[in-house]
């Protein structure tokens, strides 16, 4: 059984280690174009991750319309896109990219704020978009919750 994560229990993990070994393998058959077969073994990897950030980003973005937009109508839109999201992340989300995500949440949120206000904005909703919080008032736990939705936010005096 070789050394280091299993493809099974963590493909992007999987990856990354593997790209690491090839990279380090001395080669007997110079045929074996080991630098490209790692780096493309290794960008498989960070297409996962970029995949489960913008799911994550798309969740946080839907979280501030939901709570912060006026609108009524669009809700069930954004719960249903947030559901979408979650379901691609239950595909996707392993530990390593767990971690991931959990380290860079405040950087996917200014990202999702950043979205969701022209979105207020387009909609002639700037004092909504005005409201936005500038930090993540999200965990990592309830983006991921499967029935958790934020409610409205309380107008600010």
């Amino acid at each position: 059984m070789p050394d280091g994560p299993r493809y099974e229990d963590d493909f992007y993990a999987w990856s990354q280690y593997q790209a690491e070994i090839l990279r380090t393998m001395t080669a007997r058959d110079n045929r074996f174009d080991r630098a490209n077969v790692a780096e493309e073994i290794e960008d498989l990897g960070k297409s996962e991750r970029d995949a489960v950030r913008s799911e994550v980003r798309r969740i946080l973005e839907h979280f501030l319309k939901l709570a912060y937009s006026p609108a009524t109508e669009p809700s069930a839109d954004w719960m249903a896109s947030i559901a979408g999201a979650r379901a691609q992340l239950d595909d996707k989300l392993s530990p390593t990219l767990r971690h991931d995500a959990q380290t860079v949440l405040g950087r996917l949120y200014a990202n999702a704020r950043r979205v969701a206000a022209l979105g207020l904005s387009k909609y002639e909703e700037g004092n909504a978009a005005d409201r936005l919080p500038t930090d993540c008032p999200y965990t990592l736990d309830q983006v991921l919750a499967e029935d958790w939705y934020p409610g409205p936010a309380e107008p600010s005096n």
